[in-house]
């Protein structure tokens, strides 16, 4: 058994067959087939038969798929390790940060700037995602600190909450709900809504609501980053719910917003796998991107230091 085996099986299984396998794995169908066939001879084990041309996994894949997906996952881990000490190497430090895309876009460019004036000699590597997206970044090491949401969805790490912020009601500017305080859900009826994508917590906790209401959104759009629904509403797309501590870093996008009814609360902090303050690099940057937070937000943000 070899690792060229183990990525095979894995390949097969997510896409079906092995001419998705070879497409995913930059090779011929046949070396998937041959690779699949000595997996199979080298494990002892029927994984896969054939039913009117299309190959089924037995039990035995299936049972052995997450061993599987684990070191794949590991060894894929220890490529990207080496590449990035090739990266860094020994006399450079090399630091990875994984945020929220809107403040990759918004925020980093000043916060990175900042911190290689004071840390010449530190290569940077910035990782664009959601909350998810970060936790799984440090714990495969992908990333050395990370912005969460709290509590986070993975247990294994180490994190410091920083900021409280809820979510508001966003809308092109000129709109009827600009004249409210806050934004109710019944406000919202017969209103176009551009939502975060269903795989977002955030999403769940506003659909949530929605339900709890008897609410059915008309819903015009879905986005995966709070950025992109500033742009749309700022076309004048809809309106939109979003968390006000991302929303605050695209005002210069023009759009009001307003606190949204009922409250969704949101935590958030810096996660990494050891405590921050042993280490010195990542706990400097941590404090950068913070005091750099702090200073771009104003009181209508809804956001306090915790």
């Amino acid at each position: 058994m070899n690792f060229r085996q183990l990525e095979a099986f894995q390949a097969i299984m997510s896409t079906g067959s092995t001419t998705g396998a070879a497409e995913r794995l930059g090779l011929s169908q046949s070396a998937v087939s041959r690779l699949l066939t000595q997996f199979e001879e080298d494990l002892g084990l029927r994984l896969f038969v054939r039913e009117k041309g299309r190959l089924v996994p037995t039990a035995e894949a299936h049972a052995l798929l997450q061993d599987a997906q684990g070191l794949v996952d590991s060894a894929q881990c220890f490529r990207r390790h080496s590449e990035q000490l090739r990266l860094g190497g020994f006399r450079r430090k090399l630091l990875k940060v994984a945020v929220p895309g809107t403040l990759a876009l918004q925020l980093m460019p000043a916060v990175v700037e900042n911190f290689m004036r004071e840390q010449p000699g530190v290569v940077l590597e910035v990782l664009s995602g959601s909350y998810a997206d970060a936790e799984r970044a440090i714990l495969s090491r992908e990333a050395d600190i990370g912005f969460v949401r709290l509590p986070t969805e993975l247990p294994g790490l180490e994190v410091v909450p920083c900021l409280e912020s809820e979510a508001v009601c966003i809308m092109p500017k000129g709109h009827a709900l600009e004249r409210l305080d806050t934004v109710a859900i019944e406000n919202l009826e017969d209103l176009p809504l551009i939502l975060l994508g269903r795989q977002r917590l955030m999403r769940h906790e506003i659909d949530m609501a929605f339900r709890q209401a008897r609410f059915i959104p008309r819903i015009c759009a879905e986005v995966h980053s709070v950025g992109i629904a500033c742009s749309f509403v700022s076309r004048g797309l809809g309106v939109s719910i979003v968390n006000a501590l991302l929303a605050s870093y695209c005002r210069d996008m023009g759009f009001a917003s307003r606190p949204f009814r009922p409250r969704i609360a949101y935590q958030v902090g810096l996660a990494s796998l050891g405590k921050l303050e042993e280490a010195p690099l990542r706990h400097a940057f941590a404090q950068n991107l913070i005091e750099a937070m702090l200073a771009s937000l104003r009181p209508e943000d809804c956001t306090r230091r915790i």
